[in-house]
């Protein structure tokens, strides 16, 4: 099995050098609550059992007086959960039958339960990808062993290889290789005391409510992002504002009439029409709390310009499509009001300050630019 897991590791190494992936970049994953990336899984499996103190890879093909091996057909459920891409945890249960009752030798019948820590490989190394075919999941666990035929309890060990095969986004194939060891009749740790099961399993795993995770936004890159869209923004905004003024003047010499000694001049009211490209705040997955402090230093410049002009400030607020229509209504309102209350803070006047929650949309991409709020004049 170590053999097989290194030779995978070292496929899987060669891919992470050929994708164009920082690897700051590939991990950053972010989920949404307790529920989320739960399995089950059920198997069949076929049994080999070693005694205690038995060496010989062969032991459970030999035939013994009255025909009987040791080896068996069994069952297993395991449920689970990952906590993140690369590890997880599940419980899982075997159940199988060594040999058959034949002259009293074999049919002895086992279970054992086991918690183990499964490690995503595959994940480790290549990053987070809903869609891989083929997840490389070694693991380990510990609990008990029990033998129903004899009434006996002991402690359990597991170690194995789990390879799991994306059949759609609820469901996976699996091909387990699965080793057991149980306390013999000397106890303690040490594996010549203690007797060995070895399974090969194939089986299905149903993957429970929402079984995909989400790429956190690298808020760093949204914010670096965002300045260079900023700087492009204002520049726009100043050709608008030079624009505005040439064709404000432009206006005023149309609707200037000729005066001679008899006409006056009527009065001309000129209104100021002010240009604003929208700011954009983003926040975290779920949250409604300004942090992105290069988004505010635009803010606090759209800020100055509202006081100096005397204008309404609009705030929209939005968020992803993740959560149900009612959450992202509610989560795009906190995030708006969250910037209204920092542009109050700057010295706008509440009165002049328009809040909207957009509620979740899918209008940016990737998703997680979506949970934003916007600032703009009117």
């Amino acid at each position: 099995m170590l053999a097989v897991a290194s030779l995978s590791l070292s496929a899987v190494a060669q891919d992470v050098e050929d994708m164009n992936i920082a690897p700051a970049e590939k991990h950053r994953v972010a989920t949404n609550g307790f529920w989320q990336n739960w399995f089950l899984g059920a198997n069949v499996s076929w049994n080999a059992f070693y005694g205690e103190g038995e060496r010989s890879l062969v032991a459970p093909f030999r035939k013994f007086p009255g025909g009987s091996y040791y080896t068996g057909l069994g069952a297993s459920l395991a449920l689970g959960k990952w906590l993140t891409p690369v590890f997880g945890l599940r419980t899982k249960v075997y159940a199988w039958q060594m040999g058959k009752e034949e002259d009293g030798i074999g049919g002895d019948k086992y279970w054992t339960a086991n918690e183990q820590l499964l490690i995503n490989v595959s994940s480790l190394f290549r990053g987070y990808d809903e869609q891989r075919f083929w997840n490389l999941i070694p693991y380990i666990g510990a609990g008990i062993h029990r033998n129903m035929t004899h009434a006996h309890y002991s402690t359990a060990l597991s170690c194995g290889l789990l390879n799991t095969f994306r059949l759609s986004p609820r469901f996976s194939a699996n091909v387990e290789l699965a080793w057991n060891s149980a306390e013999g009749s000397n106890h303690g740790l040490s594996l010549k005391k203690r007797n060995q099961h070895f399974a090969v399993e194939l089986g299905i795993t149903w993957h429970i409510g929402k079984n995909n995770w989400r790429h956190a936004t690298d808020q760093e890159a949204v914010s670096a992002l965002t300045e260079g869209e900023l700087d492009a923004l204002n520049a726009q905004l100043a050709d608008c504002q030079a624009e505005n003024d040439r064709l404000q003047q432009e206006l005023d010499a149309k609707l200037m009439p000729k005066t001679n000694a008899v006409t006056v001049a009527p009065s001309i009211k000129t209104v100021e029409q002010i240009v604003s490209a929208p700011v954009s705040i983003f926040f975290a997955v779920g949250k409604a709390d300004v942090i992105a402090s290069r988004d505010m230093l635009s803010v606090k410049s759209l800020a100055e310009l509202a006081i100096s002009k005397n204008a309404h400030v609009l705030v929209t607020g939005y968020a992803d499509m993740s959560g149900s229509p009612e959450k992202n209504l509610k989560l795009s309102e906190k995030r708006a009001n969250a910037v209204a209350d920092e542009l109050v803070r700057l010295g706008v006047s509440r009165d002049r300050i328009e809040v909207v929650a957009a509620g979740g949309v899918d209008t940016l991409k990737p998703a997680e630019y979506n949970r934003r709020a916007t600032v703009e004049l009117r």
